[in-house]
């Protein structure tokens, strides 16, 4: 049974784009309504024949939808909850896809009393952005987070469970603040740490970005990927969350100071301790299907989806 019947995509960047890809691929029937902010997006995603239409207003693009998924920047929740204020359908699932949940999910029951809201989170992503970054496959074999309230409708937790089920996602119920927590941990403490690490290197005045550019190791390379993520989403996401990521920060600074004293006081013991069990973890998350075994700096879709494919074997 199809969970939902249609479906409005507010924003059409990566995830946005990513959705209506999979819904097209693994709910072939199911109507599908969007709207971006951006003149050019919409073109755009109209180009792409991404979705059956493309609106000219967030409120026309919710209009007869059942289920309505936000896919815009945490800051810009509120703002796109407003906007559709008053033109949802009777009984009708406002969802999001924010890497936020505490202070989003406060958001969207202020702007729209009365709705059946259950935020979630799908802990997928490339560091491209817009309707042409998308991938149908992009939540394959990932998880995602669903965020309700203690009194949010069974029912409906059900459904939105089951839609991200048929997209190949694996789907984990959380509350809010633990989510955010795991979150600072697993995502925007690395994502900030690598903006910190290419931001310095391209500062360093001994060394010329040529330079930088030109020995790249694999490191490196990495973390400029992640770097390269969208900067308004990643600005909204440390301010909303900027609780748990402060949190996360002190703890992360207190143990690279600790890393620090041993590398002065040659204390290869305390080294090798953190090295060993810092690998098992890398171990763990190749075991969980969570990446696979092979350096991958571009995140290329089809390779992505083939080794995914390889992992569930």
């Amino acid at each position: 049974m199809v969970p939902f019947a249609t479906i409005a995509v507010i924003g059409l960047g990566l995830i946005g784009s990513s959705i209506a890809r999979a819904v097209r691929a693994s709910l072939p029937g199911v109507a599908l309504r969007g709207f971006d902010a951006s003149d050019d997006v919409r073109a755009r995603a109209a180009g792409l024949d991404l979705i059956d239409v493309v609106a000219g207003t967030a409120a026309e693009a919710v209009s007869g939808a059942d289920l309505v998924i936000l896919c815009v920047p945490v800051g810009a929740m509120a703002s796109a909850a407003h906007a559709i204020a008053g033109s949802l359908a009777p009984g009708a699932v406002v969802s999001d896809v924010g890497s936020s949940k505490a202070g989003v999910a406060a958001s969207l029951r202020e702007a729209l009393p009365g709705a059946t809201i259950i935020p979630a989170h799908p802990v997928a992503g490339t560091e491209n952005s817009g309707p042409e970054a998308g991938f149908a496959t992009l939540f394959r074999g990932r998880w995602c987070i669903l965020t309700p309230d203690e009194d949010a409708d069974a029912a409906a937790v059900q459904r939105l469970s089951d839609f991200w089920s048929a997209l190949g996602a694996k789907v984990e119920l959380m509350d809010a603040p633990h989510h955010d927590l795991v979150l600072a941990v697993t995502s925007h403490l690395p994502h900030l740490i690598a903006f910190t690490i290419v931001g310095t290197a391209s500062d360093l005045e001994r060394v010329t970005e040529s330079e930088v550019i030109k020995y790249s190791a694999g490191g490196f390379r990495d973390f400029t990927r992640i770097a390269a993520s969208n900067p308004v989403m990643w600005r909204d996401i440390f301010l909303a969350n900027k609780g748990a990521v402060l949190q996360m920060l002190q703890r992360f600074s207190e143990d690279l100071f600790h890393l620090q004293r041993a590398i002065r006081h040659d204390d290869g013991d305390t080294l090798f301790d953190l090295f060993t069990r810092t690998r098992e973890i890398r171990r763990s998350v190749i075991e969980q299907g969570q990446d696979v075994a092979k350096a991958d700096f571009g995140r290329h879709p089809e390779e992505e989806a083939g080794a995914e494919a390889g992992t569930r074997r």
